[in-house]
């Protein structure tokens, strides 16, 4: 477990924006946050006394400075410890909006002895007096950076356990195994009968618990692309209608759009939000062969965008049907697809509905088969582009992700302790296997137990935990 190495001293920070507002809260937590902000604050019978303020209320008042200048008219609120946000006596000053205002009291707060906490200091305090745990800190943060309702709802699942119950299941699964092993090398006598055929019992028991630990990598790779926004490159040869889309789904003219093709040279991004579905779209240059050095640069960028995307627009001009430069785009998505098939998404467009078509959804569902969805419209007239939207909420918002009850590990740092877990838990299959020892089993088991420990801060580093929390915003 993380020891902190902090003196036990008083933190404060503003915990709104410092800037223009109705409401700005100042938050004081700590040893001496009652005392020192009592010196400050005078109720409406002039006393200053914060003592007996009744706890989990807010009160009227007034923040006064050290000669008796009234600065501003606050309501207060008082949390006794251990019943606060952070475990530790908590005091939290509203007063109206305004970065000067905030700062002057937030000055008078930190001259009575407080000093001015670091970033997600109030939450680390949380996790160190072992109200949360890591898992649950970090869904604060989840939650405030969240940009879509998916991340919100996942972020609270997790703030609400969700996390830290699998993985306390996950580690009890394998410290009972570990106990066993450990009492039966101790007493052999005693556990001689019960070491019959244990290892087979074991296989057993680890291959289930590498099943859930796949379902859970899974689910959170995916999970992780509808949090953070899905990667979204729209591609296809020159001339396609690759800004047309940019443009319809941005709801306003990002890209150029002319008749000469290759006007794309370069890659444009745009975040949209496509029926709920938050894209950061990429629109890059026509892939085809050429001779000009500015836009083979483009086309280059063009495949690294492809490469770093989970969803892929792929435009096709049915007036002219399919060409080599087609072909040579559908080979790169084919080895694409390929590496990640249950995490990539290809939906092919038939642009320019309008004109009169060269080829049609049959032809093309035969040459590229590892299309997820084939849809015909006119970006011009806007005839059939709404099918896009909702293929896309389909394929990522009403599938089965958005209605997984099982905890989705969309943190990265998560999916990498279980993936360490997985490994060991395979080891421990392989010693099986080759008919090694109970103690070479407890090895493994020991390594698995630690690793899903660091998840929830059970097992975890010092320098790891400073990094974790450095990352919050100032005042949580």
């Amino acid at each position: 477990m993380y020891i902190d190495k902090s003196k036990n001293d008083t933190i404060a920070a503003a915990a709104t924006a410092m800037s223009t507002a109705g409401i700005g809260i100042i938050r004081v937590s700590g040893p001496d946050a009652v005392q020192i902000c009592a010196s400050l604050y005078v109720n409406a019978k002039g006393e200053h006394d914060l003592k007996t303020h009744k706890a989990n209320t807010i009160t009227f008042g007034y923040i006064e400075d050290r000669k008796g200048n009234r600065i501003d008219e606050v309501m207060i609120s008082v949390f006794f410890a251990p019943h606060s946000y952070t475990t530790e006596d908590t005091v939290e000053i509203n007063s109206h909006g305004g970065t000067y205002l905030l700062g002057r009291i937030l000055d008078l707060v930190l001259q009575g002895g407080a000093r001015l906490a670091e970033p997600g200091e109030f939450t680390k305090r949380a996790f160190l007096g072992g109200r949360i745990d890591l898992s649950r800190a970090e869904a604060v943060m989840d939650l405030i950076a969240s940009q879509n309702e998916f991340a919100r709802k996942n972020a609270l699942a997790q703030l609400e356990g969700s996390v830290s119950e699998s993985v306390k299941e996950l580690r009890s699964a394998i410290l009972y195994e570990m106990a066993f092993i450990e009492s039966a090398i101790d007493d052999p006598d005693t556990y001689a009968s019960d070491l019959e055929g244990y290892s087979g019992r074991l296989d057993g028991i680890c291959e289930r618990l590498l099943s859930r630990m796949e379902s859970l990598l899974e689910i959170g790779e995916k999970g992780a692309v509808l949090k953070e926004g899905i990667r979204t490159a729209i591609i296809g040869r020159p001339n396609a209608g690759k800004s047309s889309l940019l443009n319809y789904l941005a709801g306003t003219e990002r890209a150029i759009v002319t008749e000469i093709a290759g006007t794309t040279r370069d890659t444009l991004e745009e975040s949209v939000r496509v029926r709920g579905v938050q894209l950061r779209l990429t629109d890059t240059a026509g892939i085809r062969d050429t001779e000009d050095r500015v836009e083979k640069i483009g086309i280059e960028r063009a495949k690294n965008a492809i490469e770093q995307s989970e969803l892929v627009l792929y435009l096709i001009d049915t007036s002219e049907g399919i060409t080599a430069e087609d072909q040579s785009i559908a080979a790169i998505l084919k080895e694409w697809k390929r590496e990640l098939p249950s995490v990539r998404k290809c939906i092919i467009l038939l642009n320019k509905s309008d004109l009169p078509p060269v080829t049609d959804t049959n032809a093309v569902r035969h040459f590229f088969e590892d299309a997820d969805e084939v849809l015909s419209c006119s970006l011009r007239t806007g005839e059939g582009a709404q099918k896009l939207g909702i293929t896309i909420e389909k394929m990522y918002h009403m599938g089965e992700l958005s209605h997984q009850s099982e905890a989705m590990l969309t943190n990265a740092r998560h999916r990498e302790a279980v993936r360490e877990a997985y490994e060991a838990l395979s080891l421990v299959r392989r010693s099986i296997e080759m008919g090694m020892s109970e103690d070479f089993f407890a090895i493994d088991l020991m390594n698995a137990y630690t690793s899903l420990g660091r998840i929830t801060g059970e097992a975890v580093e010092d320098d790891l935990v400073e990094e974790i929390f450095s990352k919050f915003c100032m005042g949580k």
